[in-house]
C-alpha cells in the first residue's frame, strides 16, 4: 500500500513572516482576498497586523468576522454567502482553528457547490475541485490547521462535531509567524500548546503512522516539550519555538491520523462549549494509558523526546508510566485543569461515549475500543 503525504505547496516561518503575503498574493494573480478572522482578534489588533500590510501594499480585500468558536454550518454558510457577494479570489485566514476550518469549509464549498448543506463534507467527502485559494496566518500555536487537511465544524442541532478530511482544503500557502501569537493570554497558549503535543502524541502511535510521519512527531514531542512553559511565560524563544513545533506536528498528524483522545474531546465541545485544547490534555494522560499495551516500545521514544533520563535502563512498565507523567507534569505546569468534574454532567456520559465512538478519529486509535469503554473512560475522569 502507498503512504500519501500532504502538505502546503509554501510556507513562511519566523517574526515578520507576514510581510510575504502581499508578494504571494500578487505574485499568484490574485485580485481581492477575503480575509477571514474571529471579532476578538479583529477587537484587539491581531488582524490588523495582516490588514496593515495589504493596505501597504496595495492589495484589495474584504474582511469577514462573523466567526464564532467551535464555527457552526451557519458560520460556514454566511462566509459562503459573504465571499460570494464580495468578488475575492482568494481567502486569508487569520485565527486560531476556527477562523482557518470555517476559511476551508467556505473554499471548498465555494468551488463544490453541491456541498453547500455543509453537512455532506463530513467525514471523507467526495469534492471534485481545489477550494479557493487559502493563505493561512495562525494566530495560536496549537491545530496546526495551516498544514493539515482536516477541519471541524460544529453541528448545533445535533449537539456534535463533524470532522471534515478532505485533500483538496489544504492551504496553499502557511505563514507561521510567531509575533501574531505574542498577544495570547497564558491560558490559551496552555490549552492550544497541549492541543499540539496531544497531535504529535496521538500521531505517533496511530494505526496509520510510518516512518516519515514518525520522525516529525517525535521532533515535535521534543520541540513542544521544551518550548511549551516558555511560551506560556510569554518568552521570545517560547513562542518561537511553539510556532515551529505545532506545525511540525500538524505536517504529521494530518497524513496519518489521531486517535480517542480527540474522538472524546470534540463532543466535549460540541456539547459544552469547552476548549478544544483543554479538553485534549485533560484526556490524554488516562488514554495514553488505556492505550499502553498497544504501542510497542513507543512510550520510550516519547519519553526520551519530553526530556526523561535513563529511559533505555527502563523496563516496559516504567518507561510507559515515565511518559505518561512527563504529560501530566507539563500539563500541570501550564495551569490545565486535572479532570473533567467541572465539565461533564454524569447524565451525558452516555450521549459523549456514543459520539465519541461515531468520531471520525476513532478508527486510528491504536487499541480497539467500545462504547462501553469509552464510557469507563469518561467516568474514571470524573
Amino acid at each position: 500500500m502507498a503512504n500519501r503525504f500532504v502538505l502546503n505547496e509554501t510556507s513562511y516561518h519566523g517574526a515578520g513572516a507576514i510581510s510575504a503575503i502581499p508578494a504571494e498574493i500578487q505574485g499568484r494573480g490574485f485580485k481581492k482576498a477575503f480575509v477571514a478572522s474571529d471579532p476578538d482578534l479583529v477587537k484587539f489588533g491581531v488582524t490588523k497586523k495582516v490588514t496593515d500590510v495589504l493596505d501597504a501594499a496595495g492589495v484589495a480585500y474584504t474582511l469577514f468576522s462573523e466567526i464564532k468558536p467551535n464555527p457552526t454550518i451557519e458560520n460556514v454558510q454566511a462566509g459562503v454567502a459573504a465571499y460570494k457577494a464580495c468578488g475575492a479570489d482568494c481567502i486569508v485566514a487569520i485565527g486560531g482553528g476556527s477562523s482557518m476550518d470555517t476559511a476551508k469549509a467556505v473554499g471548498i464549498i465555494i468551488n463544490n457547490p453541491e456541498f453547500a448543506d455543509v453537512r455532506s463534507l463530513e467525514g471523507v467527502a467526495p469534492t471534485k475541485n481545489k477550494c479557493v485559494p487559502i493563505i493561512a496566518v495562525p494566530t495560536t500555536a496549537g491545530t496546526a490547521a495551516e498544514v493539515t487537511i482536516n477541519y471541524v465544524i460544529t453541528d448545533v442541532e445535533k449537539n456534535r462535531k463533524m470532522v471534515c478530511v478532505d485533500v483538496h482544503d489544504i492551504p496553499v500557502v502557511a505563514v507561521v509567524d510567531p509575533d501574531m501569537m505574542s498577544t495570547m493570554p497564558k491560558g490559551l497558549t496552555a490549552a492550544t500548546g497541549m492541543d499540539a503535543l496531544t497531535h504529535a502524541i496521538e500521531g505517533y502511535i496511530t494505526l496509520g503512522a510510518w516512518e516519515l510521519s514518525d520522525m516529525f512527531h517525535l521532533k515535535a514531542i521534543e520541540i513542544i516539550s521544551r518550548s511549551l512553559r516558555g511560551a506560556v511565560a510569554n518568552t521570545a524563544e517560547g513562542r518561537t519555538d511553539m510556532a515551529l513545533g505545532q506545525y511540525v506536528a500538524g505536517m504529521g498528524f494530518s497524513n496519518v491520523g489521531l486517535g480517542i483522545v480527540h474522538s472524546m474531546a470534540h463532543p466535549l465541545g460540541a456539547l459544552y462549549d469547552t476548549p478544544h485544547g483543554v479538553a485534549n490534555a485533560i484526556i490524554l494522560p488516562t488514554v495514553m494509558e488505556y492505550n499502553a499495551p498497544a504501542t510497542g516500545e513507543k512510550y520510550r521514544e516519547i519519553a526520551r523526546a519530553m526530556g526523561v533520563k535513563g529511559v533505555d535502563e527502563m523496563s516496559v512498565e516504567e518507561y510507559r508510566a515515565a511518559a505518561i507523567n512527563a504529560v501530566k507534569q507539563l500539563s500541570a505546569d501550564v495551569g490545565i485543569p486535572a479532570d473533567l468534574k467541572e465539565i461533564v454532567k454524569a447524565e451525558d456520559i452516555p450521549f459523549l461515549a456514543q459520539s465519541a465512538y461515531d468520531d471520525a478519529c476513532r478508527p486510528g486509535n491504536p487499541r480497539e475500543t467500545s462504547v462501553e469503554e469509552i464510557t469507563e473512560l469518561y467516568k474514571s475522569l470524573m
